[in-house]
């Protein structure tokens, strides 16, 4: 594309915004998003207009910069990430979000190629650190009692392992001191899924999590119908449970582990939604088929607000244009005129904004390489809105009319249209995205292929630079700071008038009257606010049927989804609680999140930290059981030991350091201190390329420690198996008193081993590796601690592979080299074999069942 048809597109003009901002929207301008000298919103816009033209030939960068710029001084706005960090030089990704992909495997990957839990922990927490929040699907992890084949164990199921990730994004801090977000899905056929449901029923579990069930259209037929429905997986149940429940294997390969009817396992989530908002349902199916990509991916998880189904490693890229800047002659009915909306400003200012966008990908920090590629091949973008309640307010319109609705209509095809345009035009100066394929991306069915037919033609000619375009996300604390408080979203205005805490540098609090920009606007325009127009009409004075039906007549016209709450009185009727969700499916939703005000509802979503009180529980209040945020400052007691084992490579050694704290609670009434590990780490200097695992398994121990759930977390470990062989570590006592040695499936079996011997030296867990309570940790005196292995370098503890005094040599690693047989379950070798009618280790000589 030449540059003069750059240069010379025209630009919207509009007024700047008509009241001066209130005082509580420029203090969360200047502490989230001001950086440096910046004190004013335009401050800001210039700096995010200069980091995002980076992205542009030289030649036009300072043109295009200044039309950002203008886009956002009348209306345009980033998404969080992009506003706080875009031209910083801040190491922080300027995406809001992402999915991550989770396997059933603890390392590597798994045989359907996704990340094992372990490794996708990592990366969750790097991207979280970097600013992001993330979406998981958690259904590939096999259920609760499944076979480990490799250990000859059960396993713990997948709401265990959220237990982790949960403490790890409480633990990690972002970019910026912002705290990720997450998003955990699990499918309708999944077995744990009763358990999924009910789990934020606990007071405190996976308070970082939204959560919601991925149903399927034959699920929805399935309790339509009064069907049976099948829970399944494609691993094996163990031998104890297939026996004890008769499990048998479909055609499909999926194991049957029960069969329950329909509509009582959708009684549990309506129920559960009911009392607690959550689980939220998420309509995979329609997420599927109205998908522009459906022939090159399948959608399984949405980011953390659910107005984004993306696939692994897919990105939110999110801006949104405030509807309230493109409003004329607001409440000019009162004085005898009309208001009006400016079409044309809306149309040119989407079309910057997809720029804007398209940019954005181009000089954000990227926290994976997955992310980047998978951004490339796709360029995944969402232009959305906010300011919808207040703009219909302004024009006079009611949110839950008809005419409300249409205008909504209006504004949406619009923003379609001319995104897509804009997006060709792109594709025309710059190239179609890597994946793009005509005959695909416009196949029936799809959201292009509803596209006008003008703009079919010219992605069929030019291609189309973006796969997705459009998004209507929760805007935040961004409607707050840049819009003056404008309705968020899609949402319409909760309250004209409400007040706010705010955390003063003392650490005091105050409480702030906050206004709504249309109300504020309002009573500045001569309107007496004490007896307002019928026009201003709530989130709370509207059914909840008046919430669904501005969703159901928007999502037509948005290429992924839309972020909307439907807000419901305490009083409710459970029926027709429950008949919403199936409207919602029927109407085309790809989604829907309800609130329901209840006693129930605000101590289970509260996540602010819980402050002693005799009247909790001993259970709410164990010190075990406390979460620890984050490693305090300062120098902790630590202890130090070196690591000796043997493997099919030879002996391997390493350092192992753990550093604990004092953490208080109370027990019976009275305060309780034990000590606590909260960091588990590998000093400097011995990692290397092909021990990466071990940075994963320091970092997950460090996450569960501080979670309260280390014991559990060494166990699971303690399973872990792969394919290079046995390793020799530590010993074992056979049943005639000689002692042997002790065999793991993997090097990071061998070392979880090694941190529970540590644990239980300094007493912290018991020979077997449990937790050893509170009560028990509290009478340590301080005697015992002092005698446990000292905090120094100079002179650590060695953890060796077996107690004689023979180092491992020679003939011990070729027996390690060629042994054959069962797991011995006394010294952990595959060493079992036949021999004299009885089965004998030949690793340990211990003597088992014989006949």
């Amino acid at each position: 594309m030449a540059d003069d048809s750059i240069e010379t597109r025209p630009t919207h003009s509009a007024p700047r915004l008509l009241v001066a901002p209130q005082q509580f929207s420029l203090d969360v301008l200047l502490e989230k998003y001001a950086k440096g000298d910046e004190q004013s919103a335009d401050d800001v816009y210039r700096r995010v207009a200069r980091g995002v033209a980076m992205a542009e030939p030289a030649a036009l960068r300072e043109t295009i910069e200044a039309r950002f710029v203008e886009n956002l001084r009348h209306g345009a706005l980033g998404a969080g990430r992009i506003m706080s960090a875009a031209g910083t030089g801040i190491a922080a990704t300027l995406i809001n979000c992402f999915v991550q992909p989770v396997g059933d495997s603890i390392q590597g990957v798994d045989e359907q190629g996704l990340p094992g839990i372990y490794v996708a922990l990592l990366q969750a927490a790097e991207t979280m650190r970097r600013g992001g929040g993330v979406g998981y699907n958690f259904s590939a992890i096999r259920p609760k009692g499944a076979r480990v084949h490799t250990t000859s164990s059960s396993a713990s199921g997948p709401c265990s392992y959220m237990d982790v990730f949960d403490a790890s994004c409480r633990t990690v801090e972002s970019a910026g001191s912002r705290r990720g977000a997450q998003m955990a899905v699990l499918d309708c056929n999944h077995p744990d899924l009763l358990e999924f449901i009910e789990a934020k029923h606990s007071k405190g579990r996976w308070n970082n999590f939204n959560v919601s069930v991925a149903v399927t259209d034959e699920f929805m037929r399935a309790v339509e119908q009064n069907q049976p429905w099948q829970l399944v997986h494609r691993a094996e149940p163990s031998p104890a449970l297939r026996a004890a429940n008769d499990m048998q294997q479909r055609e499909d390969g999926l194991w049957v582990y029960s069969e329950k009817p329909a509509r009582a396992i959708w009684d549990r989530i309506m129920r559960s939604t009911y009392d607690v908002a959550e689980p939220g349902v998420v309509f995979i199916s329609r997420m599927n088929e109205d998908n522009n990509l459906r022939a090159v991916e399948t959608i399984r998880a949405t980011n953390p607000c659910g107005e984004q189904p993306l696939p692994p490693y897919g990105c939110c890229n999110l801006g949104p244009l405030n509807l309230t800047r493109f409003v004329r002659d607001p409440f000019a009915q009162g004085k005898g005129g009309t208001p009006s909306f400016d079409w044309d400003a809306l149309a040119n200012s989407t079309r910057t904004q997809v720029r804007f966008l398209d940019d954005v990908l181009d000089v954000t920090l990227w926290p994976l390489s997955e992310q980047y590629d998978e951004s490339r091949a796709k360029r995944r973008i969402g232009v959305g809105f906010t300011g919808l309640g207040d703009t219909l307010v302004m024009l006079g319109l009611r949110y839950n009319s008809p005419e409300g609705r249409e205008l909504a209509v209006r504004i949406a095809r619009l923003m379609r249209d001319e995104a897509y345009r804009a997006s060709v035009e792109l594709a025309r100066e710059r190239g179609a995205f890597p994946l793009f394929d005509a005959k695909r991306y416009l196949e029936d069915g799809t959201f292009a292929s509803r596209l006008p037919d003008d703009i079919k033609d010219a992605i069929r000619r030019d291609g189309i630079r973006n796969s997705h375009l459009l998004s209507i996300a929760p805007t935040g604390t961004v409607s707050l700071a840049f819009a003056d408080n404008a309705s968020n979203g899609i949402e319409p205005a909760f309250s004209w008038t409400y007040t706010r805490m705010k955390v003063m540098a003392d650490g005091s609090r105050e409480s702030f009257a906050v206004e709504d920009y249309a109300y504020r606007l309002y009573r500045e325009l001569g309107g007496d606010v004490e007896a307002l127009p019928d026009y201003f009409v709530s989130a709370l004075e509207m059914s909840a049927r008046d919430h669904l039906d501005m969703m159901a007549a928007v999502q037509p016209y948005v290429d992924t989804s839309i972020s909307k709450t439907v807000n419901v009185p305490a009083d409710y009727p459970f029926e027709a609680f429950e008949s919403l969700y199936f409207d919602a499916w029927k109407n085309g939703l790809k989604g829907l999140a309800t609130y329901r005000p209840n006693e129930t509802l605000g101590a289970v979503l509260s996540v602010a930290p819980q402050q002693p009180d005799d009247s909790l529980t001993e259970a709410d209040l164990d010190p075990l059981r406390i979460a620890i945020d984050h490693r305090p400052k300062g120098e902790l007691p630590a202890i130090i030991e070196k690591v000796e084992y043997l493997t099919q490579a030879g002996k391997k050694s390493l350092y192992v350091a753990v550093s604990f704290m004092e953490v208080t609670g109370r027990l019976a009434g009275e305060d309780v201190t034990i000590e606590r590990p909260i960091d588990f780490f590998i000093p400097v200097g011995q990692r290397d390329e092909s021990q990466q695992w071990i940075t994963a398994q320091m970092r997950s121990l460090s996450l569960a420690a501080r979670g309260g759930f280390v014991a559990r977390n060494l166990q699971d470990l303690r399973k872990v198996s792969w394919d290079r062989g046995q390793v020799r570590l530590g010993d074992v006592q056979r049943l005639d008193g000689h002692r042997s040695p002790l065999w793991h499936d993997s090097e990071v079996a061998a070392l979880a081993y090694a941190i529970q011997q540590i644990l239980h030296r300094r007493g912290f867990l018991d020979a077997e590796g449990n937790q050893v309570p509170s009560r028990v940790l509290a009478r340590i005196g301080h005697e015992q601690v002092a005698a446990a292995p000292a905090a120094s370098t100079s002179a650590p503890t060695t953890v060796t592979s077996h107690n004689d005094d023979a180092s491992p040599d020679t003939e011990g690693l070729n027996q390690l080299r060629t042994m054959l047989g069962r797991k011995c379950g006394t010294c952990g070798a595959n060493a079992v074999i036949r021999k004299d009618g009885c089965d004998f280790c030949t690793a340990c000589g211990e003597v088992g069942a014989c006949g």
